[in-house]
């Protein structure tokens, strides 16, 4: 038998070489305004905000050969309340709303405070995004995700983040004042008693960049495994990964080597419905339209609609890492078009269908006489208007022939914690001071799901991801003389 690959070398909090490099040992060789490090939904959003002044020269950078990181693999989904979106279809609500169900999904373990800014700010983003921006974002009311009391959802075509992000770039590289590079990621900081003064960029030849403010947008450390056995539940480390390539760490790491305080580092979303062999995203709508999870004995093993991170783990602890999803035709019609995810899955043939539960979990591989009875006994319990045997209430309608399945596994998609940071997105140490000119959001910055999985609540990656890239984009032109 093969030995399994050894895992790449990662750089961890505990590792000795220093990522931020005196300024008075650096020569630099360009200089921008603001400069930006990661084009995913934080760095985008906030090369938007910041080249709003036209004085400004504005650079982004991206160690990938694509923009869009972890904002790419996503719905592209912007969760915001009291939008007029919303209001146009007759929903009213408010930004304290959103606040609640987000406190209440982690248990108020995140900062109230910074939760509720963010959800006031949502309303503006939207609306920026739409209308300064021309972005084309349309209101999702056909279905609600886990523990969301209202339709907030504002999704691009196709609910893919892949669309957002192909029109942020757009208009990005249509304004005169920026400059998007791909395959030159930023490898260390250069700060000046304290304060950041530029960065060391470059794969091939490095380049010292100075600039006025430095946003970090590098998201989280997902992809350094080493990181995540040192914060998050042992069970993840070694699940599925199923976010961007390019989520190290480096920023957390830059930020807090220059005293950034950090916080839960434990948090982190998980999914549990990626589909086992494809790879595809089997998107959590299938769930929340009425289907259900099984494991190999044809057991339920635990309340779906609790939210796809967070049952995430359950998934993984299943024997094997492996579960089954069942649904119905009914479903399967009422999402086909609606999700790219879910299209690009039955393109790469993620489903099987049969005429009964039995031949379905027959040629899925799970116990069919089990898994007939989880069913049946889920669709007594939808026609009672009862909680079935794993204690779910939402989301639910009754399954009827013919029948569709997959096998599943959990996977790690992002981590949620990172450097603390102001309500302008600017990094802090523990005494509450600011590392001059530093600015940080995404992954890059403490999320507000709590700790571990069970805090995430549906969108709250995008959240911070393009709520803190708006805001310090903002801040940082304004500071420089707007």
């Amino acid at each position: 038998m093969a030995s399994p690959e050894p895992e790449p070398q990662q750089r961890t909090l505990d590792d000795a070489s220093a990522e931020v490099v005196s300024a008075d040992e650096v020569e630099f060789d360009v200089e921008t305004d603001v400069l930006v490090a990661g084009g995913g939904g934080c760095g985008l959003t906030a090369t938007l905000a910041a080249c709003e002044n036209d004085d400004l020269t504005v650079t982004l950078l991206e160690k990938s050969d694509e923009v869009g990181g972890n904002a790419a693999l996503s719905t592209g989904m912007i969760p915001a309340a009291g939008t007029r979106l919303q209001k146009e279809v007759g929903i009213e609500e408010t930004p304290a709303d959103m606040a609640r169900d987000i406190l209440e999904k982690n248990g108020y373990e995140a900062d109230e405070e910074m939760v509720q800014h963010l959800c006031e700010n949502s309303v503006d983003l939207v609306h920026w995004l739409v209308d300064d921006w021309d972005l084309s974002l349309h209101l999702v009311d056909d279905f609600k995700y886990p523990k969301h009391s209202e339709y907030r959802m504002h999704a691009p075509p196709g609910r893919n983040g892949e669309n957002l992000v192909v029109e942020m770039k757009e208009r990005i590289e249509a304004e005169e004042n920026t400059e998007l590079l791909t395959n030159t990621p930023v490898t260390k900081l250069v700060a000046k008693d304290g304060a950041v003064e530029g960065v060391i960029a470059g794969a091939v030849r490095e380049e010292a960049i100075r600039a006025e403010k430095v946003i970090l947008a590098t998201d989280g450390f997902a992809g350094n495994k080493q990181m995540v056995r040192t914060f998050c539940d042992e069970d993840i480390a070694d699940a599925l990964y199923y976010g961007s390539d390019g989520n190290t760490g480096d920023g957390i790491r830059w930020g807090a080597e220059l005293g950034g305080e950090l916080a839960s580092m434990d948090a982190y979303q998980g999914h549990a419905t990626v589909v086992r062999g494809t790879g595809a995203l089997s998107t959590y709508a299938v769930v929340m339209n009425g289907g259900i999870l099984v494991n190999v004995d044809g057991e339920r093993f635990g309340n779906e609609s609790k939210g796809y991170s967070q049952f995430a783990l359950d998934v993984v602890r299943q024997p094997d890492g492996v579960a089954y999803e069942i649904f119905d035709e009914r479903i399967f019609e009422k999402l086909q078009g609606e999700f790219d995810d879910f299209d690009r899955a039955v393109d790469l043939g993620s489903y099987v269908s049969a005429d009964s539960v039995e031949a379905l979990a027959d040629e899925l591989g799970c116990a069919p006489e089990a898994t007939r009875e989880a069913v049946e006994a889920y669709n007594a319990a939808v026609e009672a208007d009862e909680p079935d045997e794993v204690g779910r209430l939402d989301g639910r309608n009754t399954l009827s022939p013919p029948f569709y399945g997959t096998q599943v596994t959990g996977s790690l998609f992002h981590t949620q914690g990172g450097l603390v940071v102001d309500e302008h997105g600017r990094v802090l140490r523990e005494d509450d001071s600011t590392v001059g000119n530093l600015y940080a959001g995404g992954g890059c910055a403490t999320g507000i799901s709590g700790h571990g999985a069970d805090g995430y609540l549906s969108g709250n990656g995008l959240t911070t991801a393009m709520g803190f890239g708006r805001l310090a984009g903002i801040h940082a032109r304004q500071s420089l003389g707007e």
